[in-house]
């Protein structure tokens, strides 16, 4: 199964980042051959549209689930009519974020954050 964390890093000892959209990076692991690629990313500093550009690269990279903090409301809709599965991570590494995962511990998300939420203080 291909699943996606969003990192703050690019190995499995970093970071989970709480932002889906405007994560730093995403780590897609393959849970089957235990593998896994980083791939930055390039929507996450852009004024707008982070969240369904990244949507689309999960969907294009066949994303079966993803972990991370939080989801905005346009990669949600991208997400949810792609049917994939969203998890709420744990503080720490992506390492053991893969492992609670595995062991079915992670919450699914249902709700959205406003939209821009990860691009820091709106005034």
């Amino acid at each position: 199964m291909k699943i996606c964390i969003t990192s703050s890093g690019k190995s499995l000892k970093s970071n989970l980042d709480p932002r889906f959209g405007r994560c730093a990076y995403f780590v897609i692991a393959d849970t089957d051959k235990n593998e896994y690629e980083v791939i930055p990313n390039e929507a996450g500093l852009s004024g707008g549209g982070a969240g369904v550009s990244t949507g689309q690269l999960m969907v294009e990279n066949g994303i079966q689930a993803i972990i991370t903090g939080s989801v905005g409301p346009n990669a949600m809709s991208v997400l949810k009519a792609a049917q994939i599965s969203i998890y709420k991570g744990n503080e720490g590494t992506i390492e053991s974020n893969i492992e609670s995962y595995k062991t079915g511990s992670l919450k699914n998300i249902s709700d959205t954050v406003p939209p821009h939420s990860g691009m820091g203080k709106q005034s």
